[in-house]
């Protein structure tokens, strides 16, 4: 198991520098049923700091300051309801509300007519709110950080950079508030470094594959561990 989800890691951290995105989203399937929705999240935003910790340095100059601040500091004053939502619920209840931020965060491109409205410094507050509550609890802030993206007419690549500041301030505030992963030393060793190699292969690899590319086989990767994670949770309903 420890295999597949190095797989998954690597695959992940390749996905984010090529795309600027979807580190967690990529994840979330595959350690969420391999290691259970707390543990499992608990680990996804651990390997994530490492993730930004690698991608930060080179986005550092096109890091768009104004609008990071706003969706900064509303997400850190968010987060720590996301982590004691995550603390109370009961582990099935927890697997749907991850899998539902999971089809949330798929489906947010139809969203356009909805998120033209997101825009402006009070979108910045709302939008940085809702992702610091939903990475807390799922590791899972890119529906609204690009939902913002879109109705601010903010430039990609000045957004990719700024989400990566933004995704490591939220990360290290969500793991001060989960703790760190309770899994063994050895698992975290080698999730770890399968997330510093696969950023690195993903600054090889961006100079080589199409973005489109990059962005069709996150889609598959994630919606395939979201679909699998909801019919865990129907399952574990059921019985």
């Amino acid at each position: 198991m420890l295999a597949v989800i190095a797989v998954a890691t690597v695959i992940a951290a390749v996905i984010q520098r090529v795309t600027g995105l979807a580190f967690v989203l990529v994840l979330i399937g595959p350690v969420v049923l391999a290691y259970g929705p707390v543990e499992g999240v608990t680990i996804a935003l651990f390997l994530a700091v490492i993730a930004s910790l690698f991608a930060v340095p080179g986005a550092w100059r096109d890091v768009d300051w104004s609008r990071t601040l706003w969706l900064l500091g509303a997400g850190l004053a968010a987060a720590p309801l996301g982590a004691l939502t995550a603390a109370a619920l009961p582990e099935t209840a927890l697997l749907f509300l991850i899998g539902a931020m999971g089809v949330l965060a798929l489906s947010v491109q139809r969203l356009g007519a909805i998120a033209r409205h997101v825009r402006g410094r009070p979108g910045a507050i709302g939008a940085g709110a809702l992702a610091g509550f939903m990475h807390a609890s799922s590791g899972l802030s890119g529906p609204a950080l690009a939902s913002f993206a879109l109705g601010d007419d903010w430039p990609q690549r000045r957004f990719a950079a700024s989400a990566q500041v933004v995704f490591l301030g939220y990360g290290l505030v969500s793991v001060a508030l989960r703790g760190l992963p309770d899994s063994s030393p050895l698992d975290l060793t080698v999730l770890g470094a399968c997330t510093a190699g696969g950023i690195v292969l993903g600054s090889v690899v961006a100079r080589r594959v199409p973005f489109a590319l990059a962005r069709r086989v996150m889609l598959l990767c994630a919606w395939a561990g979201t679909l699998v994670m909801l019919g865990r949770a129907t399952a574990s309903l059921l019985t």
